[in-house]
């Protein structure tokens, strides 16, 4: 999730090259991933005063994270960006794309989303009008379960795994983070 979904990007870019004799990548799960640019989206602009994610605090980010004198439009940032991978000759996994209405950076997300398609990936949208970013840290919203059971078919679809070791493992994961559990 967030970072996690930027840094899954790359991981499976570098992979790509990659013969595995006991792995294979077949699938990236992106819960709004953390991706960016020197351009302004309209939800960056729009979405003042959300929770947890401000422009601010992105280009506080960028600016640690990304090499000395670089901009956000770095390929780690700007993964379609002028400088980035091409993806369409990449063996990249298929991918599922979690969205919030209330994310601000939920244009750079789409955007991800849409050059998937348009180099040819297999790729799924999920969208939650009014989730804010890491939505699905609190159970009691109705979007955490949906986030659950949305993972659960994109991993079932993907790869086989029997549904109630599949439950547990999702269940788990998630009960860390929340400290209580919810029904997929």
């Amino acid at each position: 999730d967030s970072a996690g979904g930027n840094i899954v990007h790359h991981v499976a870019v570098q992979a790509s090259d990659s013969s595995f004799q006991k792995l294979k990548l077949v699938g990236l799960i992106a819960i709004q991933p953390y991706f960016g640019g020197e351009e302004r989206t309209e939800s960056e602009i729009r979405l003042i005063g959300v929770p947890i994610v401000s422009v601010e605090r992105t280009d506080w980010i960028w600016k640690a994270f990304l090499p000395e004198g670089s901009d956000r439009d770095h390929p780690a940032a700007n993964v379609f960006g002028l400088n980035s991978v091409d993806l369409s000759e990449v063996n990249f996994p298929a991918t599922i794309v979690f969205i919030g209405g209330f994310d601000p950076l939920q244009d750079w997300q789409r955007r991800y989303y849409e050059g998937l398609k348009k180099a040819g990936k297999e790729a799924n949208l999920i969208e939650y009008p009014d989730a804010v970013h890491s939505f699905y840290g609190f159970p009691e919203l109705p979007e955490s379960s949906l986030l659950v059971k949305e993972l659960r078919d994109f991993i079932q679809r993907h790869v086989f795994v029997p549904l109630d070791f599949l439950d547990k493992v999702l269940m788990r994961q998630f009960s860390k983070h929340t400290q209580k559990s919810f029904d997929p």
